[in-house]
């Protein structure tokens, strides 16, 4: 079965002054198999860079986040699709070891 996780907007996402994604709505991120991370290196995704989570948005995300959409969030909804993202990358054991404290 396919790993799916949900983060909700805090703010509303617009594109040319339209609201595209409404404060609210529920973002369903899928768990990126290998192919879906061609041109990417795990190690930014994990360390949160910008330009590897915009890339890797619109290939996981329904609705559909696309790079412009991903320059128009506010850095808490980029902060929690980068957490979820993180999720799906670290083995078991690494999640085991990192303390959300530290």
């Amino acid at each position: 079965p396919m790993k799916t996780t949900t983060f909700t907007l805090q703010s509303a996402i617009s594109a040319a002054g339209i609201i595209v994604h409404d404060v609210g709505t529920v973002i369903i991120i899928r768990q990126p198999k290998a192919g879906e991370l061609r041109g990417l290196s795990t190690n930014p995704l994990i360390q949160g860079d910008y330009t590897a989570l915009e890339t890797l948005a619109p290939r996981i995300t329904q609705p559909r986040l696309e790079k412009q959409h991903i320059a128009e969030m506010d850095p808490a909804d980029l902060t929690q699709f980068h957490l979820e993202v993180l999720d799906f990358l670290l083995p078991s054991a690494a999640k085991l070891a990192v303390s959300p404290t530290e």
